[in-house]
């Protein structure tokens, strides 16, 4: 249902639609207008956090990698992969830690826990 407005001039009741009297032509004030509802105030955005749990799995898994590093011959001997053992303990007492496979699968691992850990944000 429509308010009701008065002519300053005439005194005239008009609806609130109308802009001008229909009797004597007077312009309404524009306040008497209805206004359009108030936009809803901006919800707050907040950050979106990287999912923790994953990148503590990632501190994890680069700490296994360190202790378990991948083992290989020494260089006077033909290359060959021996595997995953312990710092602690290597396959053969020659046997060296092969820095080029440990950067490999360090760089993967943080790679991969990393990128995880942004698609798996809390939004």
């Amino acid at each position: 249902m429509q308010g009701m407005q008065i002519c300053p001039s005439c005194h005239q009741s008009l609806p609130e639609i109308n802009r001008f009297c229909t009797r004597c032509g007077q312009r309404l004030a524009a306040t008497a207008s209805p206004s359009p509802a108030p936009a809803p105030p901006p919800q707050p955005t907040t950050p979106e956090q990287l999912n923790l749990n994953v990148l503590y799995g990632m501190v994890g898994t680069l700490i296994l990698a360190v202790l378990l590093p991948p083992w290989e011959t020494p260089p006077s001997q033909p290359p060959e992969f021996l595997g995953f053992h312990s710092v602690l303990s290597p396959p053969t007492p020659e046997a060296i830690v092969s820095r080029m496979l440990l950067t490999i699968e360090l760089t993967t691992v943080t790679i991969a826990g990393l990128y995880a850990a942004f698609f798996f944000r809390k939004r």
